[in-house]
């Protein structure tokens, strides 16, 4: 909206970048697009009135942290253990039928 000072764009603007996007605009739809296209940039003005040097700029409102967990190494199965469930070892892994390369 604009503050009742001059329109940041006017209509005869936005027909022009209409133009140039290959817009078909109607008349009321010019008017219309001016009108949100003025609010938008006043509202854009007003960010940039209180965005003061000492503000710091921001990709996000809201505070983002890291919710992973710290990467503490912990003891592990040892290979006795994983292998215990096994239905079938071969050394020290486990052993799967063979896919490639096999006879049918």
């Amino acid at each position: 909206m604009s503050s009742g000072s001059e329109s940041a764009i006017s209509r005869e603007e936005v027909a022009h970048l209409a133009r140039l996007s290959r817009l078909a605009l109607t008349d009321t739809e010019l008017d219309q697009y001016a009108q949100q296209l003025d609010s938008i940039l006043a509202h854009v003005a007003q960010v940039a009135e209180v965005a003061a040097d000492d503000v710091p700029g921001t990709a996000h409102p809201a505070q983002l942290a890291n919710v992973l967990r710290p990467d503490v190494p912990a003891p592990c199965l040892t290979t006795e253990e994983a292998l215990s469930g096994a239905p079938a070892v071969e050394q020290d892994r486990f052993a799967v039928p063979q896919i490639l390369g096999e006879e049918q």
